[in-house]
């Protein structure tokens, strides 16, 4: 990938980092599939409000309705809902580790299933090493592995192989404007999760919340999601869905950075290590290194 979708995927995973804390934060006080509605709605109103703004609403075409309402089941509505109901018995930290599956699952979709990317040795060792350094970066959450329940771990894992089918669908929506794939399938995904949360509701009621949930809710909504997913569709329709989905690989990354840095929690040995296997694994994956060594006479 070139230096510029290198950096639309660190601020990606930055984002998506600190959208883990807002979630762990605001499932402790909201039914986890009325915070995903809560979500995806505030995400897209934001995103109708940038449309109506630079004037492109015209392209919300009747025609892409179904695609529209396709993608965000399978990038919002199933592992948003997923990952929250997960995130209500496990620790984030198992939860990353899960959720950073997600590009061997594309690699398996897009290469293997629908032939949609070539399948290469590089980008498996790659994934391979990524997803070990993120495993010996959140070391101690493991041991959710043999204690944390079945369902919740698979509901974690559902969600990364919901993710690496969508990465995979959204090649479809290549031709429109970034912005105009984000506002759509967040007007699939409100649709299809208006009448679920309100079905699982139950009792509860916005004065159940506090401020400080609600702050993180809107955080996650316009920031975690409706920024985040401008910059994703732009990342998926200029560098594939294979690389796009490799932000899951940064994000356990950036959410102990940002432990480290706003609230000055240590990073380990093991943790600098995995960092250091992620680092290799990106680097394998980019693959530049290893065609330079090959072009390099002699070698």
């Amino acid at each position: 990938m070139p230096l510029r979708n290198w950096i639309m995927l660190t601020v990606l995973g930055a984002i998506w980092g600190g959208a883990f804390l807002f979630a762990k934060v605001a499932v402790a006080e909201i039914p986890p599939l009325v915070l995903v509605f809560l979500r995806v709605a505030i995400a897209c109103c934001v995103l109708l409000a940038v449309l109506w703004h630079q004037r492109l609403l015209h392209h919300l075409e009747p025609r892409l309705a179904v695609p529209f309402l396709i993608m965000g089941f399978l990038n919002n509505a199933v592992p948003f809902s997923l990952l929250f109901a997960g995130q209500t018995v496990i620790g984030a930290g198992l939860a990353s580790i899960l959720n950073a599956t997600t590009p061997i699952f594309t690699v398996i979709v897009a290469s293997l299933l629908v032939k949609q990317e070539e399948l290469r040795a590089h980008r498996i060792a790659g994934v391979a090493l990524g997803v070990a350094g993120v495993a010996i970066m959140l070391w101690s959450s493991l041991t959710g592995l043999a204690t944390d329940p079945v369902w919740a771990q698979l509901c974690c894992l559902g969600a990364a192989v919901s993710y690496a089918c969508a990465a995979t669908f959204a090649r479809r929506f290549r031709s429109l404007p970034p912005q105009v794939a984000a506002t759509g399938q967040l007007m699939g995904s409100s649709t299809l999760m208006l009448p679920v949360a309100l079905v699982f509701a139950g009792g509860w009621m916005p004065a159940d919340a506090g401020l400080t949930t609600w702050l993180n809710v809107v955080a996650l909504g316009v920031l975690g999601t409706a920024i985040a997913y401008l910059i994703y569709f732009r990342l998926l329709a200029e560098a594939g869905a294979t690389n796009a989905s490799l932000v899951t690989l940064l994000v356990p990354a950036s959410a102990l950075l940002l432990g480290w840095l706003v609230l000055g929690e240590s990073l380990g040995p093991l943790q600098l290590a995995g960092f250091a296997l992620l680092l290799c694994g990106l680097i394998v994956l980019d693959g530049r290194i290893l065609r330079r060594k090959a072009a390099t006479p002699g070698q």
